[in-house]
């Protein structure tokens, strides 16, 4: 039994926001509840409604600027630069930059839709 896994064909989710989103390891892509990565393309423009989740998140900007909205407080971090934010804090994620941002998403336990706590927009 091998005691590792190459991805070679992550989850895509689907979206109707144009983000790009594929799930290498995680609840959809091999049933993983304890650990999602992700490697995501935010469009320019994007933005997603404000958040609470039951999960840390651990951002790396591969490439652009990414918007974080965390308690009031306005974060831009830039290609090279990333951030922890702790679970059960409010925050919005977006891009209201002019070109796409390009950047690796990791949950802690793994996202999951249920447990993300999206507000309506």
């Amino acid at each position: 039994m091998k005691k590792y896994k190459i991805q070679n064909s992550p989850f895509v989710v689907p979206t109707e926001d144009g983000k790009i989103i594929k799930e290498h390891f995680g609840n959809a892509s091999d049933g993983n509840s304890q650990i999602s990565i992700a490697h995501m393309v935010a469009p320019a423009g994007w933005s997603e409604p404000f958040q609470t989740p039951e999960f840390d998140e651990y951002t790396f900007i591969i490439k652009g600027k990414k918007q974080f909205i965390i308690d009031d407080e306005i974060i831009i971090l830039e290609a090279g630069q990333s951030i922890k934010v702790e679970k059960n804090t409010r925050l919005q994620y977006s891009n209201p930059f002019t070109e796409p941002c390009e950047y690796l998403a990791i949950c802690l336990p793994a996202f999951s839709i249920d447990s993300v706590n999206r507000e309506d927009k």
